[in-house]
C-alpha cells in the first residue's frame, strides 16, 4: 500500500493545486494500484482502512472528471462509488464527500430532464434534504417543477451554489432552461423586442441575445427578433404584453420541462 499512499497524496496536491490534468495521470495509476489489492469492490477480505482509502480517492476523480467536463466519467466514479456507500462497515466512518457527490449527480440528472431518476436516487437518502449539496438541486427541481425559472437562474448566480463544481452544472441547467424558453418563444409569437428578448432568455447584453439568435437561426432586425414563422399565425407582443402577460407565460413554460 505505499505505492497507493503516495500517488494519494499527489493526487491530493495536483487537486488543490488545481491541477487536474495531471491529477486524472494519478488516478489512473491509483484505480490500477487499487484494483492490484482488491480494493475496486468493498470486500471483507480488504481491510475497512484500505477501503476508506479507496472511496476517497474515488470521490476525488469524480470531482476531477467536473472540472476536465467529462461527464461519462463522471457517471463512472459515480456508479464505482455505489457499493461503497452501501457498505455497513465503511459507513461507521462517514464520507464527508457523499452527499456532494450525490448532489452533483442529481444536478447532472436536473440538466438531463432526468426526473424519475431524480426522485429514485432522492428516495434512497432519507433526511438528506438537510445538507446544502444535496438540498440544492432539490430547491432547483422544486422551482423547475412550478415554472418558476427567474428562481432557478438567481439561484445559480447567487451565494447558493454549494461548491465550484455545482456552479459548472448549473450553468449547462440554465442553458438548458435557455433553448426551452426559446422554443416556447418560437411557437407562441411571430416577433420580440431585444431588450425583452433580453430579460426573457437571462442573458447578460443584448449583444449576447444577438448572439443566441445567431445560433437559432434568428431574424434580428430594427431592435426586434423575428422568429421562423410557420402555418400558424403568431401575434406580435409588445413590451407591455410581455411584462403584463410574465405569469401565464411561466405556467405555459412548466408544459415542456
Amino acid at each position: 500500500m505505499a505505492e497507493v499512499r503516495t500517488l494519494h497524496q499527489s493526487l491530493i496536491q495536483c487537486v488543490s493545486k488545481k491541477d487536474y490534468k495531471t491529477a486524472s495521470k494519478h488516478l489512473a495509476q491509483l484505480k490500477i494500484a487499487l484494483l492490484n489489492h482488491n480494493a475496486l469492490i468493498p470486500s471483507t477480505d480488504v481491510p475497512p482502512a484500505v477501503l476508506g482509502v479507496a472511496r476517497e480517492i474515488l470521490e476525488i476523480g469524480a470531482i476531477v472528471s467536473i472540472h476536465l467536463q467529462d461527464e461519462p466519467a463522471f457517471l463512472r466514479y459515480y456508479a464505482q462509488l455505489q457499493p461503497f456507500y452501501a457498505n455497513p462497515i465503511l459507513n461507521k466512518v462517514p464520507s464527508k464527500n457523499k452527499n456532494k457527490i450525490v448532489g452533483l449527480y442529481l444536478l447532472l440528472l436536473l440538466t438531463k430532464n432526468n426526473i424519475a431518476d431524480f426522485h429514485t436516487t432522492l428516495e434512497n437518502m432519507p433526511s438528506a434534504e438537510e445538507d446544502n449539496f444535496v438540498r440544492y438541486p432539490v430547491m432547483l427541481e422544486r422551482w423547475l417543477m412550478e415554472g418558476s425559472y427567474d428562481k432557478v437562474w438567481q439561484a445559480t448566480k447567487s451565494s447558493q451554489v454549494p461548491s465550484e463544481e455545482y456552479a459548472r452544472f448549473s450553468e449547462v441547467l440554465v442553458g438548458t432552461i435557455r433553448h426551452e424558453i426559446a422554443s416556447c418563444s418560437e411557437k407562441a409569437y411571430a416577433s420580440l423586442p431585444v431588450s425583452n428578448a433580453k430579460q426573457l432568455l437571462f442573458l447578460d447584453s443584448e449583444g449576447a441575445v444577438v448572439d443566441f439568435a445567431g445560433e437559432r437561426d434568428w431574424d434580428v432586425r430594427d431592435g426586434r427578433i423575428y422568429f421562423p414563422r410557420d402555418d400558424g399565425e403568431k401575434a406580435s407582443l409588445s413590451s407591455s404584453n410581455i411584462i403584463n402577460n410574465t405569469i401565464g407565460y411561466a405556467q405555459e413554460l412548466e408544459t415542456i420541462v
